[in-house]
């Protein structure tokens, strides 16, 4: 972790929004209609997001594509059934106004089939000056949608063309887009969607030119496997997505067994931790996995689980409805069920799912852990090290270099449970007192021993005076 506790990008808040989705825009493009009033609604949830604590954007795919975004077809223009580039320009400044963060989905290594040099491709064939463009490109063969060509798709999906990244001239598309992207909408960042797609050389340019333009200029990728270093550090991206902390996060409460959870930790953040001086992307769920709702086997776990996700080390992210609790799955070989319009959302937690010690529901509780998050440099930049694990019971420390420091304690059980945490506690005197920030309750360590009880499915946050 950094040796100070000062804020930076990497300590902020996000807030994820897939807009295609959110705004309730067609599923396909027809190429004709006027600029809809999609990011322009927006505007509208400056307040909501504000109260809610978060202070970054996260928008997902919103340049001109055939469907869902991630086919692109122009990067230099919004699509049209969110709006028109003006929109973007003044949705961004507006958000910046209030003091948040905005950064954009960046798709670079495939596109859609109606980008413009793929239908160059398909209609001038060898004679088009876009043959180098398209990966594993082969005049030999035929494509399974009936091309006169064979070419790779993202996946196997033939959809998505995946570009041809050594070649310069589409190096120079991309980089020149995103020179727009930064210079006409003032962007802060962005997510490198398939980071672990494309190719180190490509993301070391990428982020030279970025940084050349803006000093500040963040860059996260996608990678859902893999050793993270290999993409994180140095004059390559600031942050990936961290879906080892994601998958440990939700399974260690279905399991029973905060020993999966501690384990990634310790990997990850602990004092020989490989990521204790990265700050990764952290998250309960997103756009392309299901809603955390639909996935925890006990909708009161969602309290502790946000808890979790924002006193642990990382940058917290909030999938957009997830605060409501509302619920989601794929079906069918479709994500629509995860990406629903805003009106449509407001599926709320029913009360009798809440945990007996939480008196809010969801949204007011993750109010409450974003506010403590923000007020506490020791949860944003503080050192981690567990205290103890149990199958159902986990306690750690965050610490700062200055002396802040913080415990939190979380108890999945069913039932009331009281542990005591023997050494490895930060001890000014050999009586030391803990306040806990969510009910004001104080306790005492002495001789580096805590005896603390803990609520079914709720957790403490302990700060020491």
């Amino acid at each position: 972790m950094n040796s100070d506790c000062g804020m930076d990008m990497g300590d902020r808040i996000f807030y994820h929004i897939y807009p295609l989705g959110f705004c309730g825009a067609p599923e396909r493009n027809d190429f004709s209609c006027p600029a809809g009033p999609g990011l322009r609604s927006l505007l509208s949830h400056i307040p909501r997001l504000e109260e809610l604590g978060v202070n970054a954007l996260y928008l997902g795919p919103l340049f001109e594509s055939t469907a869902h975004g991630y086919d692109t077809l122009d990067y230099y223009h919004v699509d049209r059934r969110l709006g028109n580039n003006g929109d973007l320009k003044t949705l961004v400044r507006a958000f910046q106004d209030r003091g948040f963060k905005v950064i954009l989905d960046g798709v670079f290594n495939h596109v859609g089939r109606h980008f413009f040099a793929f239908r160059d491709l398909a209609e001038k064939r060898q004679a088009s000056a876009y043959r180098d463009w398209f990966y594993r490109l082969d005049f030999n063969g035929s494509s399974p949608l009936g091309d006169p060509f064979s070419y790779e798709g993202w996946n196997g999906c033939y959809d998505l063309v995946k570009l041809n990244g050594p070649s310069r001239s589409v190096r120079e598309h991309l980089f020149g887009a995103v020179r727009f992207w930064i210079e006409e909408f003032g962007i802060d960042g962005l997510r490198l969607d398939a980071a672990d797609q494309l190719l180190p050389d490509f993301m070391d340019e990428l982020s030279t030119r970025c940084k050349e333009i803006k000093r500040d200029f963040w860059l996260m990728g996608e990678v859902v496997h893999g050793d993270y270093r290999n993409w994180a550090g140095e004059g390559r991206l600031d942050s990936v997505t961290n879906y080892e902390l994601y998958k440990s996060l939700w399974s260690s409460f279905n399991d029973r067994n905060f020993y999966e959870l501690s384990w990634s930790l310790k990997r990850q953040s602990g004092p020989e931790g490989i990521y204790r001086n990265l700050k990764l992307y952290t998250f309960a769920d997103n756009h392309d996995v299901n809603r955390a709702a639909s996935v925890l086997r006990t909708h009161a776990h969602l309290f502790p689980l946000y808890g979790l996700l924002f006193t642990m080390p990382g940058i917290p992210s909030i999938y957009y409805g997830s605060e409501r609790g509302i619920r989601g799955k794929k079906g069918n070989h479709s994500d629509s069920a995860l990406r629903p319009a805003w009106e449509s959302s407001d599926e709320r937690l029913p009360p009798e799912n809440r945990p007996a010690a939480g008196s809010k529901a969801l949204p007011g509780a993750i109010r409450d852990f974003i506010r403590i998050r923000r007020e506490n440099p020791a949860l944003r930049d503080g050192d981690y090290r567990e205290l103890l694990t149990a199958h159902e019971q986990l306690a750690f420390l965050r610490e700062c270099h200055d002396g802040q420091a913080v415990i939190v304690a979380v108890n999945s059980g069913e039932s009331r449970k009281t542990i005591a945490i023997q050494g490895n506690l930060p001890e000014g005197t050999s009586r030391t007192r803990w306040r806990d920030l969510l009910s004001g309750a104080e306790f005492y360590s002495h001789e580096g021993r805590l005896t603390l009880p803990l609520e079914s499915s709720w957790l403490r946050i302990l700060k020491r005076e």
